[in-house]
């Protein structure tokens, strides 16, 4: 961690006399204004809305990652050529909704759910969210974690950006602890940390600071089959208190036995979004798995 980060870090936690501003929701975001009421869920207002939305990436050939090659490019205006993650995607979720995500990699399935956190921002349409939700992406488990702070450390950190007080947090720190079985390794710095180690320590954060819309991305290879277990049943827990819960998996049979609703993606375009056993039976027919 260089000195700006530590120092960051460290107001965060209070360490210093400063404050840090809170920020929860992105930027970008906006107040819902619903003025188009559709048909929704037992009338449920939407807590996400996504109109045309449109995600590029610029593709990189092996060649063009070479300073030569991008400083030839750019004194000759070349244009980029980019790939499509998301292709002109309109699609509403209400509150308490349990959507599921599916189609092959390179879908767009991670994409949606990082354009949904506020992680990237589209080129084209526009995105809603409701700013009075506490809303938590775990999409790639630690990815926010600082590594020369210790578990405890990034806990409350991590709490404190998602818009609680530290007493909130504080309070939480001896069950994640607990869920986490990370023993004594909660007070040493995560850099000290296997892989499932930070995947167990930022679960147990995510699902222990009860959000009101959790998105997950493929998070349940998250340790031994018994500490798996733990998660489903926590997951399963969480989902009957009427929690917002969006997922990206490639366990079919998991999403339709939790979810409300599937959402299929396919080269960025949104295929089939509707009751989970017919998109995923329409879905496995597409991929030559029916059955």
């Amino acid at each position: 961690m260089n000195g700006n980060s530590r120092e960051k870090a460290q107001i965060a936690l209070g360490k210093t006399r400063k404050e840090a501003p809170v920020s929860l929701v992105p930027r970008q975001s906006r107040a819902l204004d619903w003025a188009d009421e559709k048909a929704r869920p037992s009338g449920k207002q939407p807590v996400f809305a996504l109109e045309e939305v449109t995600v590029r990436f610029e593709r990189y050939a092996t060649r063009q990652r070479s300073l030569r090659y991008s400083l030839a490019r750019w004194l000759k205006k070349a244009p980029a050529a980019y790939v499509t993650a998301l292709d002109g995607v309109s699609l509403e979720i209400c509150d308490g909704e349990h959507v599921g995500i599916i189609g092959r990699n390179g879908a767009g399935k991670s994409t949606l759910l990082r354009v949904l956190s506020g992680v990237i921002y589209p080129q084209q349409g526009r995105v809603w969210l409701d700013r009075d939700l506490h809303l938590v992406p775990l999409l790639e488990l630690g990815i926010g974690f600082q590594p020369d702070l210790t578990g405890r450390e990034n806990c409350l950190l991590a709490g404190m950006l998602m818009g609680y007080q530290r007493r909130e947090i504080e309070s939480k720190l001896a069950a994640i602890a607990a869920f986490a079985e990370l023993g004594s390794f909660f007070d040493e710095p995560v850099k000290t940390y296997s892989s499932g180690m930070y995947a167990r320590l930022a679960f147990a954060l995510a699902t222990d600071v009860r959000p009101d819309i959790l998105l997950v991305d493929e998070v349940f290879g998250v340790g031994d089959e018994f500490f798996m277990r733990k998660c489903l049943v926590r997951m399963q827990r969480l989902m009957r208190t009427g929690r917002t819960v969006v997922f990206v998996s490639h366990n079919l049979d998991f999403l339709v036995t939790q979810c409300s609703r599937l959402l299929w993606l396919d080269r960025g375009r949104v295929v089939a979004d509707g009751e989970p056993e017919a998109v995923a039976h329409a879905y496995r027919q597409a991929q030559g798995q029916a059955g």
